[in-house]
């Protein structure tokens, strides 16, 4: 019993190290790595080494394809562009079997201490502590590694009878056994979400001689399947171009074991006598050998990183139609996603780090701008359909008009909504453990989300006037007012337009003084047409009340205004 806990010990050390070190270099490189995906994808060959490098980097194909995944649901990529990138996300995740591979051959558990020692002084030192994150993970992986490795020698499988027997009651050359160990990788790796540790497990069976090399290598197939529910787990709640994404991936490594269990056994020769360099040897009884046992992991590693090349460099070419293949398989959905609140950007599902959750909920906020300038030209409208006076007997200026304004109520309720729903995931996001410029980055969203909400109310406000006025049937504004309060609105336009091309472009190329000119403007024609509004009334030009009702307009353009440069202050990183 204590040396399965051991085992169980060694895999969860090896699990934890290897998300404690992603989690790491993903914070100290996180915007870098975000706009290598987005700037280092320009063909399909670009993209797969962006993918490769990447997922080498951070040592995660599952980080890798999950940011993949939420780009597309960004609309940061496109999905030829995210296939490409995830073949190279398959080759980049190699590199932790190699890194096993020679865990497994020599005992590291020695050298890791001084690292431990030197990660705990650089976490307390505030500057430098994702560094201590990330040699705090490379510690628990190796020590996970070298901790795998005296268990399994400890465990002497090689020489378990009921271990040995057990395998040994599978026929070796029967195809079928192939796809049983196939089908047990895949469910192995889908159960503890983690391909790292299925292979930890083959390399201990095979170097240990219970386990034959060709079963073992069946499972690292299987491997390749399970960790691509992954993928499609987060993408499930996403929109279309990120479910074909996911199922890209699925179809990516689906394909690529077909292929290979057609040349199954020629294939693994091929490996072990010309990439490995051994023979026989190998096929031996007396496995218990060292230098045996060192080839055997090898050998799994080699076969990976040979099994996974050669699948990118055959379907690379057929992008296009692996692109057309996912369209044909999952529709878009039929839907106003316009008039249907629903949150277009962030998933339901868990995000793998919180960086990539930020970027989620940039892109949503995105979406909240663009809503709310709409909203603001559905106002405009229903002022010049209020101000028409052709006599229209049928009442379709009136239908048009109710329409109209039930529009505005409906956006108005997808604002209150949106602005709770993008919080609510903010301050989930918040509980984790964050780099300062994401606690920034959050902070300054929470303000945006809630300036963007005040846009909408005023734009319901003004909504609600012009309503109240129709309703009560009350005189129309004259054509003076009609023009004041039009040139009025397109000043407010101008901030909104000016807001959204913020949010959708690198702020390092915004003037920010644009929209404090336009804000200017605004503030100085308000207080013209507060001076012209009173001479107005005074010489009996219209009521006191109309022009109440001309002025309530007005202010709330103003506070529009106010509202806008609140937004663009927040996303600069501004305060006056």
């Amino acid at each position: 019993m204590l040396v399965i806990f051991k085992l169980l010990g060694s895999l969860a050390l090896l699990m934890f190290g290897m998300k404690s070190m992603s989690d790491a270099l993903q914070k100290m490189a996180g915007p870098q790595l975000r706009h290598a995906l987005g700037a280092m994808t320009t063909n399909r060959f670009t993209g797969l080494l962006t993918g490769t490098f990447v997922t080498a980097s951070v040592q995660s194909s599952t980080a890798t394809t999950v940011m993949t995944v939420s780009f597309v649901n960004a609309g940061l990529l496109t999905l030829a562009q995210a296939i490409s990138v995830i073949m190279g996300a398959n080759i980049g995740t190699t590199l932790t079997a190699w890194i096993m591979a020679a865990g497994m051959s020599f005992n590291i558990t020695d050298a890791i201490y001084p690292a431990f020692f030197l990660g705990i002084v650089l976490i307390y030192m505030k500057r430098y502590r994702f560094i201590g994150d990330f040699l705090f993970g490379l510690s628990f992986l190796l020590l996970g590694l070298g901790t795998l490795r005296i268990t399994g020698q400890e465990m002497d499988l090689g020489n378990n009878e009921a271990v040995i027997n057990f395998f040994a009651s599978f026929d070796p050359e029967s195809f079928l056994t192939t796809i049983t160990f196939l089908l047990l990788g895949g469910v192995l790796t889908f159960c503890v979400q983690s391909s790292a540790a299925v292979m930890a497990i083959t390399m201990i069976l095979c170097s240990s001689g219970a386990l034959p090399i060709y079963q073992g290598i069946a499972l690292v197939l299987g491997e390749n399947i399970g960790t691509t529910i992954t993928s499609n787990l987060a993408a499930m709640s996403a929109n279309t171009q990120a479910r074909r994404a996911a199922l890209a991936h699925m179809f990516f490594n689906v394909f690529g074991v077909l292929w290979i269990l057609i040349i199954f056994r020629p294939f693994i020769d091929f490996v072990i006598n010309s990439v490995v360099g051994t023979g026989a040897e190998m096929m031996g009884t007396d496995i218990s050998k060292t230098p045996i046992a060192q080839k055997l992991t090898i050998t799994l590693a080699a076969f990976h990183t040979c099994f996974n090349v050669i699948n990118a460099f055959i379907l690379i070419w057929f992008i296009p139609q692996i692109e057309k293949f996912v369209c044909w398989v999952i529709k878009p959905k039929k839907l106003d996603e316009e008039e249907d609140f629903r949150l277009h950007f962030i998933t339901a599902g868990f995000m793998k780090t919180p960086e990539l959750s930020v970027l989620e909920a940039q892109k949503e906020i995105q979406s909240f701008s663009e809503r709310m300038q709409r909203m603001f030209g559905m106002v405009q409208e229903l002022l010049d359909v209020s101000a028409s006076k052709n006599d229209d007997k049928s009442g379709k200026r009136e239908q048009e008009f109710n329409k109209l304004y039930s529009r505005i109520e409906k956006y108005e309720s997808i604002s209150d909504n949106m602005e709770l729903e993008i919080a609510k995931y903010l301050e989930s996001v918040s509980d984790a453990h964050l780099s300062d410029e994401t606690k920034a980055k959050i902070r300054a969203m929470l303000r945006e989300i809630s300036e963007l909400e005040s846009i909408g109310d005023a734009c319901f406000n003004m909504g609600r006037t012009i309503n109240r006025k129709f309703v009560a049937k009350q005189d129309h504004f004259n054509e003076q007012q009609y023009n004041h309060l039009h040139q009025m609105m397109s000043l407010a336009d101008n901030a909104l337009t000016q807001m959204n091309q913020l949010m959708l472009g690198r702020k390092e190329s915004f003037d920010v003084n644009r929209t404090f000119n336009i804000e200017n403007e605004i503030n100085n024609y308000r207080n013209q047409l507060k001076s012209q509004n009173i001479n107005s009334v005074n010489n009996h030009e219209y009521t006191y009340a109309e022009g109440t009702v001309y002025m309530d307009l007005v202010n709330e353009c103003e506070k529009l205004g106010d509202y806008v440069v609140n937004v663009v202050e927040a996303r600069m990183g501004l305060r006056r």
